[in-house]
């Protein structure tokens, strides 16, 4: 089969690139830019699963490149309203740039993926059997066809990809504008994140600040409303002149450090920008043989939500499912939900966290004048809503958490009934068994078939997973148990599924009994359990996660044709337009 086009090598399409080649999947990355990484004061917070899905693709050095939290806090006025230590799963804070300087690094590294920088789609087509791009160089112009069995757009706010295929990218194009910079400092709260809301200083309705490495901050201020909102997509990044420049950025840094600091500490200001919070979601994220994933997908950033999570996460869920399309387990082809359920799921999953951004929208913003002054002496609404503003800050609850897939109910022992969440087919984690089909299964140590330790999130990512609940392993030698019990059976039951799966073996599950086996998908989330070795019952919960029951011959893609231009495309890497 021909290779996979990612079109963009932001962090999301060298993710996936990444992704594929865990997978064994070859991919072509065409990327508009020269490869450089400038820095900025954009930054993303990294959650215990998005970490260990980047230290699995290649990047380890995230945590060091990163600021682990001690602590948020929430304050309104001169009184501290919520305090949330983080002793548990770290939340990791780092700059974007040093993201992608780390993901371009492990890129380079892998011989199943070729980066082409300087190029820019102009023309996309479909048939049967794949998809035909044609690029121009941005600095040449030399045209060149690609062919690929697959394309996924990961080309940002304005991507070409969605605007070939025609798909519609509805929203609301302003939900909040913050200010941004990078402040080389020593603040007073060293460790520890800070949302501060109506603070006593004057000019400001919000600030926030959150550590990064080597003593810099981030700090935000939510703007007020202003300058009328563009009707097209814009690159939520993008800078507006005359907002965050001159005197009157400087005001608002020393009059926050100020603030917080007592008197006006040293500091550097290294970086600045406007940041424009939307609301997007396209009406589709596939279309053929084609899919969108990250920005091109959706937006969304208010109350401290990160976009690019949900992008990895965009990345992590769809690698699989191509991999299984473009690897036909056993000589069997997938079932045709296969690929569908990438739109299903990660559709779903941003259309929840959208709506609950609507739904708490009113609770988290005050109002003004003798209203405002009204609702917080009678009802003390703030702090008691003050923990939304905590989950989107860090990536939890229902801004933030890893979503859950449920699937529709069925028979197969094991399959538990999940009534539906919000979104189409969506749910949320933390209101879900550990047990139930869809929930991300938590970060165990487990013990492999030639008996070595591991932790299971870094075992995920290649194919799935059949995880035996067995308690005594971290007791007795391996050699003891590995070839006695239900071991020898759990063995062959994985070699004779019809997806590829690795068994492995851990002392206690959340919420299983002993001798439970768990279907685990190679994003980590959960297919579905079986008390004992249920062969019958395992190949079920298979068959629902590749799509339905396999097929013998592949059969084409939904919806293929001409996007822009005519004919079938050219071979990849075909110079100056030539065609076969």
């Amino acid at each position: 089969m021909d290779p996979v086009i990612v079109v963009g090598a932001g962090p999301v399409g060298l993710a996936l690139a990444l992704s594929l080649a865990r997978h064994e999947v070859p991919s072509i990355v065409l990327d508009e830019g020269a490869g450089l990484s400038p820095e900025s004061p954009r930054t993303v917070v990294l959650g215990a699963d998005t970490a260990a899905l980047l230290a699995r693709l290649g990047y380890g050095r995230a945590a060091a490149d990163a600021a682990a939290w001690d602590a948020f806090t929430i304050w309104r006025r001169r009184a501290e309203v919520l305090h949330i230590p983080l002793d548990g799963e770290p939340v990791l804070h780092l700059a974007q740039h040093r993201l992608q300087r780390g993901l371009r690094d492990a890129v380079t590294a892998a011989p199943l993926v070729q980066l082409v920088p300087l190029t820019r789609i102009v023309e996309l087509e479909q048939d049967r059997d794949g998809v035909s791009v044609r690029t121009t160089g941005t600095r040449d112009g030399t045209t060149t066809w690609w062919r690929g069995s697959h394309l996924v757009g990961c080309d940002g706010a304005r991507s070409t990809v969605r605007k070939l295929l025609r798909i519609r990218f509805p929203g609301r194009p302003a939900v909040d504008r913050h200010a941004v910079a990078t402040v080389r400092v020593d603040l007073p709260f060293a460790g520890r994140a800070r949302l501060h809301r109506e603070p006593p200083w004057r000019g400001d309705r919000e600030a926030s600040a959150r550590p990064l490495p080597d003593g810099l901050w981030r700090l935000d201020w939510r703007l007020p409303p202003g300058r009328p909102a563009p009707t097209e997509p814009v690159d939520p990044h993008a800078t507006w002149p005359g907002i965050v420049t001159g005197d009157t950025l400087l005001t608002r840094v020393r009059a926050t450090l100020t603030g917080w600091c007592g008197e006006l500490p040293p500091y550097e200001l290294l970086a600045a920008a406007d940041h424009t919070a939307q609301q997007r979601l396209a009406a589709r994220f596939r279309s053929g043989h084609c899919f969108l994933a990250g920005d091109a997908a959706h937006l969304h950033g208010a109350l401290g939500m990160q976009n690019l999570v949900d992008g990895l996460r965009d990345a992590d869920n769809l690698a699989w499912r191509l991999a299984l399309a473009w690897h036909p387990h056993g000589g069997r082809q997938p079932g045709g939900a296969l690929l569908d359920g990438y739109e299903t799921e990660r559709r779903g999953a941003v259309g929840a966290r959208l709506r609950a951004v609507d739904q708490a929208m009113p609770l988290l913003r005050p109002l003004r004048g003798w209203q405002q002054t009204r609702r917080s002496l009678l009802t003390g609404s703030f702090r008691k809503h003050a923990a939304l503003l905590a989950d989107g800050q860090l990536g939890t609850g229902r801004f933030g958490g890893a979503p859950a897939y449920p699937a529709a109910p069925s028979a197969v022992p094991g399959r538990v009934p999940v009534q539906r969440g919000p979104g189409r087919g969506t749910s949320l984690t933390e209101n879900l068994p550990p047990t139930a089909p869809g929930v991300q299964v938590p970060d165990l140590p487990v013990v492999t078939t030639d008996g070595s330790a591991d932790l299971l999130r870094a075992r995920l990512g290649q194919g799935f997973v059949l995880l035996l609940v067995a308690p005594g392993t971290a007791v007795w030698s391996s050699r003891h148990w590995l070839g006695a019990g239900l071991m020898p059976k759990l063995s062959e039951v994985a070699t004779a599924l019809p997806v590829p799966a690795e068994v492995l073996v851990t002392e206690a599950y959340p919420g299983a009994e002993p001798h439970t086996v768990l279907l685990v998908r190679p994003d980590g989330h959960l297919v579905g359990t079986t008390q004992g070795c249920d062969a019958e019952a395992l190949r079920s919960l298979a068959d629902d996660a590749r799509g339905g029951p396999a097929v013998l011959t592949a059969g084409p893609d939904q919806g293929t044709g001409p996007v822009s231009g005519a004919g079938a495309g050219g071979p990849a890497g075909t110079p100056d337009g030539a065609r076969r």
